[in-house]
C-alpha cells in the first residue's frame, strides 16, 4: 500500500547527505572532543567547524551556539539559566504567549512556583499576540521575554523583528523557539534583536538528540547541567560530535536550498488547503494565511468527528498525520493553542494537521485528499453530533 507522510512537524527523515556526512563520527573518528591526543583533536575540530556552520546560518558568533540535546533541553536553559541569573540583579518577571511549546509553559510554570512573576500573552484568532499589549506587560522587574517563532501546531509566524525591538528598547532579554521556523523563513539573530534562540535538528532533515540554544554576547546565563565544564562552561556533557556534524550538514544544506524548496512546499501547502476547503467545505483552517504562516503547516478543524480518529483511520489508509505536538499527541485535554485562538474544546479535538517537507510530491497531496475525503465521510456519519 502507498505510504504518505505528512507529519515533517512532529520529525524529519535524514537526509542521505546528512546521514554521509555522520557515518565516519560513528567508528572511524570516535574520539571525545575533550581529549589531548589526535582523535580527540579531530573530532574537536569536526565540533568546532559545526559550530561556524550553524552560527553562519542565523549570522552570530560561533562562540555563542552552545549545543544541547534537544530542543526541550535548549528552552529550559534558556529561561531557567537566564531566571537564576538574573537574581542577583533584582529581576524576577517572565513574559511568555499563551501558545507557547509545553517545554516553555511548563518552564515558565515551573519556575513561578519556584517565587518568579509570569505573564502569559493572550492571541487573536490567527494566533498573533500583539505588540502594544507586550509593551504593556514589560516591568521594571522584567527579565526575559519568550515568543514562539513559527508555531508547531497551527504554523502562525510572530514579527520577531517587531518582538526583538521592543525587547531591546525595554532592556529586557528576548528568547525565542525557533525549531519550527529554521530553515523555513530568514533568521538574522543580530537584525531581530535576539538574544536567544533555539533550534532542533531533527527538524531540518538531520539527527534526532542534537540541538542548540544561540547564546548572545554579554547574555547573563547560569549553566544547568553542571560537569566538566563542556560547551564554553554554559552545558556540561560530552558532545555527541556525530549528531553535531549531521546538524551542521544538516544546516549547510538549508543555507543552499531553502528559497527554493520552501517556495516549492509553500505551493503544494497551498494546495493541500485549497483541496480540503473544497471537498469538505465545513472544515475550518486554523492559524495565519500567506507569508504570517510556516510553508510546510496546514492545520483545520474538521466538524463532528474527532481528530484521533482521523488520524488513526488516515493512518489505516496510508496516510501519517497529526492531531497537534507530536510531544502531546497522546493527551486527551484540548490543544492549548486552539483553544487560545477561540476554539471551543469540542472543535479542538476534531483538529488535524498535516506538515509538509523535502520529500513531499504532488501525487502525495492528491493521494491524502482522495483518502480524508473517504475517512472523513465514513466518520461523519458515524458521530452522535452528526445531523443529516
Amino acid at each position: 500500500m502507498k505510504k504518505v507522510y505528512l507529519d515533517y512537524a512532529a520529525t524529519t527523515p535524514i537526509d542521505p547527505r546528512v546521514l554521509k556526512a555522520m557515518l565516519p563520527y560513528f567508528s572511524k573518528k570516535f574520539g571525545n572532543s575533550m581529549s589531548l591526543y589526535s582523535l580527540g583533536r579531530e573530532a574537536d575540530e569536526a565540533l568546532e567547524k559545526s559550530r561556524r556552520t550553524i552560527a553562519n546560518l542565523i549570522n552570530a558568533e560561533p562562540q555563542e551556539i552552545v549545543f544541547t540535546s534537544s530542543a526541550t533541553e535548549s528552552n529550559n536553559l534558556a529561561l531557567k539559566g537566564v531566571a537564576f541569573g538574573g537574581k542577583n540583579r533584582g529581576k524576577n518577571h517572565i513574559i511568555i504567549s499563551s501558545i507557547e511549546h509545553d517545554c516553555v509553559l511548563e518552564s515558565s510554570r515551573w519556575l513561578r512556583n519556584q517565587g518568579l512573576a509570569l505573564t502569559e500573552l493572550s492571541v487573536d484568532d490567527q494566533g498573533l499576540i500583539d505588540p502594544n499589549e507586550l509593551k504593556k506587560a514589560i516591568a521594571d522587574k522584567t527579565l526575559i521575554v519568550s515568543i514562539i517563532h513559527g508555531n508547531n501546531e497551527i504554523g502562525t509566524i510572530q514579527n520577531i523583528a517587531e518582538i526583538g525591538k521592543i525587547c531591546r528598547e525595554k532592556g529586557v532579554y528576548f528568547h525565542t523557539d525557533a525549531s519550527q521556523s529554521l530553515g523555513k523563513t530568514p533568521i538574522d539573530v543580530k537584525a531581530m534583536n535576539i538574544d536567544l534562540l533555539t533550534a532542533s535538528s531533527h527538524k531540518v532533515y538531520g539527527p534526532k538528540g542534537v540541538a542548540f540554544l544561540y547564546v548572545g554576547s554579554g547574555v547573563v546565563i547560569e549553566p544547568i547541567l553542571h560537569g566538566g565544564g563542556h560547551e564554553l562552561g554554559k552545558r556540561s556533557s560530552t558532545v555527541n560530535v556525530a549528531g553535531i556534524v549531521g546538524f551542521a550538514k544538516a544546516c549547510e544544506i538549508l543555507k543552499k536550498e531553502m528559497k527554493t524548496e520552501n517556495k516549492r512546499i509553500a505551493k503544494l501547502r497551498d494546495k493541500l488547503i485549497k483541496d480540503i476547503q473544497e471537498a469538505i467545505p465545513e472544515a475550518k483552517l486554523n492559524g495565519a494565511v500567506g507569508d504570517k504562516r510556516l510553508s510546510n503547516n496546514v492545520n483545520f478543524s474538521f466538524p463532528v468527528v474527532e481528530g484521533e480518529s482521523l488520524v488513526l483511520e488516515l493512518d489505516f489508509n496510508g496516510v501519517a498525520a497529526s492531531t497537534g505536538s507530536a510531544c502531546s499527541s497522546k493527551n486527551l485535554m484540548p490543544s492549548h493553542v486552539l483553544t487560545a485562538i477561540g476554539l471551543k474544546p469540542h472543535q479542538a479535538h476534531g483538529s488535524l494537521r498535516f506538515s509538509i517537507g523535502r520529500f513531499t510530491k504532488k501525487e502525495d497531496i492528491d493521494f491524502t485528499i482522495k483518502k480524508l475525503v473517504r475517512v472523513f465521510d465514513k466518520l461523519k456519519v458515524m458521530s452522535p453530533l452528526y445531523q443529516v
